[in-house]
């Protein structure tokens, strides 16, 4: 259950975030008109995050027992490796997420410009999260998890509302780096869970070599993710900006 809710949490709160960075640029540059534009783009994001994660979930129910295991192995794998890559990039351009969603909307002269610039936001959130919850769904009891992830999306999206009202200020740097360690240590358990599905089918290790190599990714990755990140110059913060654009 609180992998899950790590899980939505995090990401529902950076989806919920980009979202109410987008509505208040849209009511600041007096585009509200293109308000609907944004909400088709971030529903039709979830709606296809929703798909991707009932068609992992239909495809592993119609292979046979083996054929599943090597399913769930190698797609937990491939979650955790995306979900890794994601939380060291949200690390290196979280600080200029602001303006490059800004930049994108105002780029947007069109209203299915902006459904796409919302979409694409969006649905990067949606796809990773629908396939790290399938991979963690996989290990854990269907119903305390189903309880984890709804408590989480709640809460993240409560989150995301306040902050964007006003009513709710914290430091979301602290949160997202705590949150991100919290992150790779439910990717490690799905780590292990992965291998052991592999190893089932005499693909991969055997006996507690899965939590060793759980332990051995936390070392790799741990270390340089809560390294002090290096100043941005202001050549490299121009180069960013004009790549935003």
């Amino acid at each position: 259950m609180l992998n899950t809710f790590v899980i939505a949490l995090r990401e529902g709160l950076e989806a919920s975030l980009i979202v109410g960075i987008l509505i208040a640029y849209l009511h600041k540059s007096g585009r509200t008109q293109l308000l609907k534009s944004l909400w088709f783009g971030v529903f039709s994001a979830i709606g296809a995050s929703l798909l991707f994660g009932a068609f992992l979930t239909f495809t592993s129910t119609t292979l046979s027992e083996s054929g599943e295991k090597y399913f769930v192995g190698f797609t937990g794998l491939v979650a955790v490796g995306l979900v890794t890559w994601m939380i060291f990039w949200m690390k290196k351009t979280a600080r200029f997420m602001k303006l490059e969603l800004e930049q994108k909307a105002s780029a947007a002269i069109s209203a299915g410009a902006l459904s796409l610039a919302a979409f694409t936001a969006v649905i990067r959130e949606g796809l990773e999260t629908s396939l790290f919850l399938y991979a963690n769904f996989k290990g854990s009891d269907p119903l305390g998890s189903t309880i984890g992830l709804t408590a989480g999306i709640a809460v993240a999206i409560a989150l995301g509302y306040g902050i964007y009202k006003g009513a709710i200020r914290f430091n979301l740097a602290t949160f997202f780096k705590f949150s991100g360690v919290a992150l790779m240590l439910v990717a490690a358990n799905v780590f292990a869970y992965s291998l052991h599905e592999l190893e089932e089918v005499g693909l991969f290790f055997s006996g507690s070599a899965n939590k060793i190599a759980a332990l051995i990714y936390i070392a790799l990755v741990l270390p340089p993710y809560l390294a002090k990140p290096k100043p941005v110059t202001p050549a490299e913060a121009a180069k960013k900006i004009s790549f935003a654009k």
